[in-house]
């Protein structure tokens, strides 16, 4: 008997749909960002850190205690940080002025200059008025370091209406043609070296005899006549 052949048909697989491209990135952004969302919500322990809670009180009738109040703070927010070393003042023209001394015309020509008013820089200003006019009398025609720049004496024997006016076109004469004696008072640290750059100047023609005319001992503090101040 011939055998007979039988045909077995599978049914085909179901075709696999798939989703447009532009969706699967928005189902994958999507995914993400839950990860993303959970992976930064802050624990109980971070919670109770930054959780201030004001204390119940009771009412003053004996009735229940009122509800507790809850403030939460970010515990990423820090105090802000002064630095009180870096506080400080320096006294103003009008203040110098009325305080009146041979010191306070010092510190007023630093001040125009935009010199730092250290030790170093007011000793130095003090020797070199006395070397050019004296303490007695260091406020002679108002002109204490005998400037001939806006004094119409171009010898140095020129005057000022007061000492302000004096401090300020002192200052503007050293910066307009003294670098090595702007570059002493800028560092305002040593006193002796800012004197060698004025010796080596030509602000005095005897140039203080290379510092042979010029004395380091302590300058008496005086006071100036209040009209000196233009007062």
């Amino acid at each position: 008997m011939p055998s007979r052949r039988v045909r077995i048909r599978f049914p085909k697989p179901a075709k696999r749909v798939l989703m447009p491209l532009h969706h699967r990135f928005g189902v994958t952004l999507t995914v993400i960002g839950l990860v993303f969302a959970f992976s930064i919500v802050p624990t109980d322990a971070a919670l109770a850190s930054t959780l201030l809670v004001a204390p119940s009180t009771a009412l003053a009738d004996g009735g229940p205690a009122a509800p507790q109040q809850q403030l939460l703070v970010d515990a990423t927010i820090a105090a802000p940080v002064v630095d009180r070393e870096s506080i400080g003042a320096t006294d103003g023209i009008d203040t110098l002025a009325h305080i009146g001394t041979n010191e306070s015309w010092a510190k007023l020509v630093l001040m125009f200059g935009g010199w730092p008013q250290t030790d170093a820089n007011v000793t130095l200003m003090l020797r070199w008025m006395r070397q050019e006019n004296g303490p007695p009398d260091w406020w002679n025609r108002n002109n204490p370091l005998n400037n001939g720049y806006g004094s119409g004496g171009g010898a140095g024997l020129g005057s000022y209406p007061d000492l302000v006016t004096a401090a300020q076109y002192c200052a503007k004469n050293l910066q307009r043609g003294y670098p090595g004696i702007v570059a002493g008072l800028q560092a305002g640290t040593s006193a002796d070296t800012t004197a060698a750059a004025i010796w080596a100047s030509p602000w005095a023609s005897s140039h203080y005899g290379n510092g042979t005319h010029w004395s380091t001992r302590p300058v008496e503090i005086v006071r100036a006549p209040a009209s000196a101040w233009g007062f």
